[in-house]
């Protein structure tokens, strides 16, 4: 049985609020995500700083259930992803000598000869797994959140404590290349076998011309409050395409997609009527054409 379950991207480096490099990663993680059908409410960006990584790992962990952290596992002074982890889990870094091999081998398949302090990502918060995928030297980790504090005579306590068992970080390196495979290879495996399975959004885009994206919005304002209160797994989204128009996207998580789509899709078109003037993969010159 599948249940909701959301997940959040926490980006780590301080070049990134320096605008120095373009946080492309999360935009990519958060891709994934809805195509697996996973929601993802919350996206943050925090610098190389310890006290300020374990705030906002706490942070979203407290709205969310699911945490990818993305950065800060190389071998340097300022790569602390692992040692804030830890501490948000409670636990100390333990060296892990499997993993130490393994960046030994990297180095020795490249003819290089291996730093020591590239053992440093061999530390791995204790109760946590590491990835198989290891495209770099820096592993990918899967952690489990467990809250063993508390009155353990207290139901609502326990609950408490059965939800956060259940929660999870990832840590994945920032370098883009290793980040995706990690990603697409493990990360979302994981979190779809965590939320049962849960079907995979599918959209639908219709291209309107006519409207701004605020008479759009006004137009069909009636449309979007009944969706919110009878069909929450249908959303309605507005993308602005420049003079090709505005695009207006359906989606849904429902198993009969094609079937509440195209529902969805006669009642808009109702309301706008010609606005609509096609469906992607359409554009306007092959509507024009045809």
């Amino acid at each position: 049985m599948s249940q909701s379950i959301k997940c959040e991207i926490v980006a780590v480096g301080t070049e990134l609020l320096l605008g120095q490099i373009v946080d492309t990663n999360s935009s990519w993680i958060s891709q994934r995500l809805a195509e697996a059908g996973i929601d993802s409410h919350h996206q943050t960006k925090v610098g190389d700083n310890h006290d300020r990584i374990v705030a906002a790992l706490q942070a979203a962990l407290a709205r969310s259930d699911a945490i990818i952290v993305c950065g800060g596992l190389g071998p340097t002074h300022d790569d602390i992803t692992r040692p804030a982890i830890a501490a948000v889990m409670g636990v100390e870094l333990q060296h892990d000598e499997a993993v130490a091999n393994r960046i030994r081998q990297k180095f020795a398949a490249a003819n290089r000869a291996m730093p020591e302090i590239n053992l440093l990502q061999a530390q791995v918060p204790q109760g946590a797994s590491v990835m198989d995928d290891l495209p770099g030297t820096a592993p990918g980790l899967i952690c489990p959140i467990n809250d063993n504090d508390g009155d353990t005579n207290n139901d609502d306590t326990n609950n408490d404590r059965a939800n956060a068992a259940n929660k999870v970080i990832y840590a994945v390196p920032g370098v883009p290349y290793e980040m995706k495979i990690m990603i697409a290879n493990t990360v979302i495996g994981d979190l779809r076998e965590r939320a049962g399975f849960p079907p995979t959004i599918t959209s639908r885009t219709l291209l309107t011309w006519g409207y701004s994206e605020s008479g759009l919005a006004e137009a069909l304002a009636d449309e979007i409050t009944a969706l919110d209160s009878s069909d929450p797994d249908v959303s309605i989204a507005f993308l602005a395409s420049g003079w090709n128009g505005l695009r207006l996207r359906l989606s849904t998580k429902s198993k009969d997609a094609g079937t509440v789509l195209d529902h969805h899709e006669q009642r808009i078109r109702a309301i706008i009527g010609d606005a609509v003037f096609g469906v992607e993969p359409d554009t306007m010159e092959s509507v024009v054409l045809d």
